[in-house]
C-alpha cells in the first residue's frame, strides 16, 4: 500500500510518518515546499508520479491571528487545496482523508458537537477549513474528514510547548479560563487514523477523552513537569486576543465509540507525552 501525506513537515505529518511504518505499506511524505496543494497541476503530476492507494491531507494554514490578514492564502490552502486532492483523489480510485478543526463551530453550543452538526465558523481559519470540508465532499463523497482540537506532538510549536518554554522564562503566565475544549495527543489521532482506514467514508471527530480550560491544561502541564511558574487564570476578554476563539469546542467521540475505537483520557495522552518529550 501507498500513502502519500501532504503537510508532511507539520506536526500531524511527522507522526503520521513515524506510526505508519509497516511492513507492506510505502509512506510518500511530502512537505509544503515539495508540494502546492494549491496548484492543481502539480497535484496532479505528483499522484500520477507515485499513484497512490491513499492520500492524508496534513497541510493546513492554521494561525488564526494571521489568517485574518492573509485571507486569499487562508482559503487557498485550507480549501482549494483540500479540493484539488481530492478531485485527482477521485480520479485515481484512492482514498482520500482531509484533517479538518473543531473551528468550524461557533463555540456558543454547551454540550459536545456531533459530526452533524451545524458547522458555523466566525473566523476567516474556521470559515476556511467549513469551505475545504465542503468542498472536499461535493467533490468526492468517499472522501474522509477527521475533526480534531487543541493539537500537540513532538518538537512543535504548540501550546504544550509554548507552556513549557514560558515556564523556563516567567515567573507568572496569565492563561483563558473560559475556554473549553479537549487536547489532542498527535500520536493518539493518527493511532485512530489507521483505524479509520478500515472504516467507512465520512466525517469523524478524533480527540482525546474528556474537556478542560485552557488554564486547567496549562495546571496540568507545569504540576505533571513539578515546574514552579504560577498560571494566572484570565478571562478571554481580559486576555485580549486579536480573533475570537470558540468558547466551548469539545467535540463528541461517540461514533468512534459505537465503531469500538479505544480512545485514552486527555490527561494519560499529556502525561505520555510529557515523559516522552521532556523526560519526567
Amino acid at each position: 500500500m501507498k500513502i502519500l501525506i501532504t503537510g508532511a513537515d507539520g506536526q500531524l505529518g511527522k507522526e503520521i510518518q513515524n506510526l505508519f511504518v509497516k511492513d507492506g505499506i510505502e509512506i510518500i511524505p511530502y512537505g509544503k515546499k515539495q508540494l502546492d496543494i494549491t496548484n492543481r497541476k502539480e497535484v496532479n503530476a505528483v499522484l500520477n508520479q507515485h499513484q497512490p492507494n491513499v492520500i492524508i491531507n496534513a497541510a493546513a494554514f492554521t494561525k488564526v491571528d494571521l489568517c485574518e490578514v492573509e485571507i486569499e492564502k487562508a482559503y487557498l490552502v485550507n480549501a482549494i487545496g483540500p479540493f484539488n486532492l481530492a478531485v485527482e483523489a477521485k480520479k485515481m480510485d484512492c482514498r482520500f482523508f482531509h484533517i479538518s478543526t473543531d473551528y468550524v463551530f461557533n463555540g456558543e453550543k454547551n454540550t459536545p458537537y456531533e459530526v452533524d452538526d451545524f458547522t458555523s465558523p466566525n473566523t476567516i481559519y474556521g470559515k476556511s477549513k467549513k469551505l475545504g470540508e465542503e468542498l472536499v465532499l461535493a467533490i468526492n463523497e468517499d472522501s474522509t474528514i477527521i475533526r480534531t482540537s487543541w493539537l500537540y506532538g513532538h518538537k512543535a510549536n504548540n501550546f504544550v510547548n509554548t507552556m513549557v518554554n514560558l515556564s523556563n522564562k516567567l515567573d507568572e503566565i496569565k492563561v483563558v479560563d473560559d475556554q473549553i475544549g479537549c487536547p489532542t495527543y498527535t500520536k493518539d489521532l493518527v493511532l485512530i487514523l489507521q483505524s479509520l482506514l478500515n472504516e467507512k467514508p465520512g466525517i469523524y471527530h478524533v480527540t482525546n477523552l474528556g474537556k478542560c480550560s485552557w488554564y486547567e491544561f496549562a495546571c496540568e502541564i507545569l504540576q505533571f513537569l513539578n515546574r514552579k511558574s504560577k498560571i494566572i487564570p484570565v478571562t478571554t476578554k481580559e486576555y485580549g486576543a486579536k480573533t475570537p476563539r470558540p468558547m466551548y469546542s469539545v467535540l463528541s467521540n461517540k461514533k468512534l465509540v459505537d465503531l469500538q475505537i479505544h480512545q485514552r483520557d486527555w490527561k494519560e495522552a499529556l502525561h505520555e507525552f510529557l515523559r516522552k518529550e521532556y523526560g519526567n
